[in-house]
């Protein structure tokens, strides 16, 4: 429970909005421009925010407002607070008009090669229902499922937090893969030592793909690889396998199609798999969501059916 005190010291969201439009516009002028009141006005907010913490949240550097530490975290809380508010805005409006929609986040290789033929599908078996969805990465994804930006989603790695619930998708795996005029496209499986000497196209650090990798070369004690390029699409990178001599370890979903017609060749290393799970993941209070219950039980329909 807050007292009276900790009441007094909440701020305001029209404060909050002052100091995100300041960030993001540039400046006081244009800050006052969109939010439709005059320059002393978004002065005046943001000197109360300023006093609701008790630390100056700007400071000008070469004439220009910037940050300060304390103002960087202010800004955070401002983000989200504003883009909470604008999802609750969105769904009682779907609720005044009597619809009923879903904000869904996956990983970037399931957004490109799962999640337009399950969101095809969904329309065709529950027109009503709408589906906002959004490519993010896992840990993105992990803190607007808390917050409830996101109400489901589909990863790679299974968030750790309480108010989080997981349940498994599929089964995957990584295969190191190369195009068909690849030196080795034609050969027998690999030895583990001959993955440092390939040359590769990987995914950004970042990535959920890249983060399995490097554990599981870490297990094979495989601690460097010769990384010619690193790209931010599972997609270019499949272009880019076919057009050159790189190899590359990407997810069984996104490149076995490719395999089956021969267009890219699947290297089998000697000793060597990395197995991973896919994951339904979702807000605890999210358990009762009509279209999260029906996007989850076509998912199931279709594990039943494969």
């Amino acid at each position: 429970m807050y007292s009276s005190l900790e009441y007094s010291k909440l701020p305001e969201i029209g404060s909050l909005a002052a100091l995100r439009a300041v960030v993001e516009r540039g400046g006081v002028s244009e800050a006052a421009k969109v939010l439709g009141i005059g320059q002393p006005g978004v002065t005046k907010r943001l000197r109360g925010l300023e006093k609701c913490y008790d630390l100056p949240l700007l400071h000008r550097v070469r004439g220009r407002l910037q940050l300060t530490q304390a103002g960087q975290q202010v800004y955070q809380l401002a983000v989200q607070i504003m883009d909470r508010h604008q999802a609750i805005r969105e769904e009682l409006g779907n609720l005044s008009r009597g619809l009923t929609s879903m904000r869904l986040e996956a990983t970037l290789a399931i957004g490109e090669h799962l999640l337009p033929d399950l969101l095809v599908r969904f329309q065709e078996l529950y027109p009503d229902y709408k589906i906002d969805s959004r490519l993010a990465y896992g840990r993105q994804i992990q803190t607007h499922l808390v917050t409830g930006l996101a109400n489901l989603a589909l990863v790679e790695n299974a968030p750790d937090h309480p108010e989080i619930l997981v349940q498994k998708y599929l089964d995957d795996e990584l295969w190191l893969v190369v195009g068909a005029n690849h030196p080795l496209a034609r050969g027998g499986a690999l030895e583990i030592e001959q993955i440092p000497r390939l040359n590769f196209v990987l995914r950004e650090p970042l990535s959920a793909i890249r983060e399995d990798l490097t554990k599981a070369l870490a297990r094979i004690e495989v601690h460097k690889l010769n990384i010619a390029m690193e790209v931010g699409s599972t997609d270019a990178i499949l272009e880019i396998l076919n057009r050159g001599r790189l190899a590359s370890f990407l997810p069984r979903f996104a490149v076995r199609e490719r395999v089956a017609a021969g267009t890219l060749m699947h290297l089998q290393v000697k000793g060597f798999h990395i197995l991973r799970t896919l994951w339904i993941s979702r807000n605890r209070q999210n358990l009762d969501h009509p279209v999260v219950e029906a996007f989850i039980r076509m998912l199931r329909q279709d594990r039943q059916s494969g």
